[in-house]
Formats: structure tokens, sequence, C-alpha cells
């Protein structure tokens, strides 16, 4: 039996200055422009009475999906409409004011209460937010550390949320995490 060859960490080096070299790194300095700026359709604004729904049923940290949403619906409620927000199923962890390591409200990595920060700015300014409390139970979750002005509700309230801003006439925006 013969042994395998290893290369020598020279050998590496040689093949990790090739490899740097085939294109530079950056190619471009800091600040550079990539993309272009065109904004395709108009920068609507609601009219009176006009309402956004955004269900949310994404886990907070696991994809961008569930803080975009939230983002989402305070530009939408920005720009005058009667903007919601509905956490359900895993969507619900997104409301707890309990997030933070190693205490509440701290942050583990940069970034960690960007989904609480977003969901109080949208509360204070005049969003409305919702969170299932089924989707709560599922996780072990306690209705008490809901962020102050969450609304908790009933797991048959999502549907008759739908159709409720459907009735309205309502933009409705649903998430979803797999």
């Amino acid at each position: 039996m013969t042994t395998p060859s290893v290369a020598t960490d020279e050998e590496l080096q040689a093949k990790q200055a090739e490899s740097i070299a085939e294109i530079a790194h950056p190619s471009l300095p800091a600040g550079s422009t990539i993309y272009g700026s065109t904004k395709i359709f108009p920068d609507y604004e609601a009219t009176p009475g006009e309402s956004y729904l955004t269900m949310v049923h994404g886990i907070a940290h696991e994809s961008s999906v569930s803080f975009v949403a939230i983002l989402q619906a305070t530009r939408a409620l920005r720009k005058g409409f009667e903007s919601v927000l509905y956490f359900y199923g895993p969507g619900s962890m997104n409301c707890m004011a309990t997030r933070g390591f190693p205490a509440t409200g701290d942050s583990a990595f940069p970034g960690e209460q960007n989904i609480n920060g977003q969901i109080s700015t949208f509360i204070k300014e005049g969003g409305t937010v919702y969170c299932c409390r089924f989707g709560l139970s599922l996780h072990g979750l306690r209705e008490e550390d809901l962020i102050e002005g969450v609304i908790p509700c009933h797991p048959l309230d999502v549907q008759d949320a739908l159709i409720h801003y459907a009735r309205k006439g309502a933009i409705i925006n649903s998430t979803y995490m797999v």
C-alpha cells in the first residue's frame, strides 16, 4: 500500500497566489457603482383608505425573508397605507422582546436586534402588528414576552384576517419561508 502524497505548504501557497492573480480582487475600489439606479415604476403613494397586509411565516435570522417583509410593511406605512404585519406559525418568533445574548436586548452578533428594532419602529409609526398565539405555543414562547404593542391573536384569526383585508381591497404580501 502506498501512502498518498500531500502537497507541501509551499506548493499550496504557490497555488493560492496563482488563483488570486487570475482576477484582481477586488477589481473595483470601494464605493464604485456596479448597478444602475433607474427606477421603473412610479413611487406610488396610498390613496385614502388603502390597506397593505403583510403575512409573515418566516423565522427570525434564518433568512432575510422576515426582515425584508417588515421593511416592506414599514415602507407601505410611510407611503400612507394602513399597514399591518401578521406573524403566524414560526413567524411568531419574530415578535419576542426576549431575544438577545447573554441578556435580553444584547446583540451576540451585529444585527441580532434588527427585527425587534424594526417592529418597534413600525408600531411607533402607527403600524399594527398581530401575532398568532398558536405560533407562539408551537415554540414554547410566552405571550408575556411579546414586543410592546404586538397584539396576540387566536389561531383562527389568521384566515379571517386575510378575508377581512381582501374584502377591504388591501394589497396582500404573503411571505413564507420553507
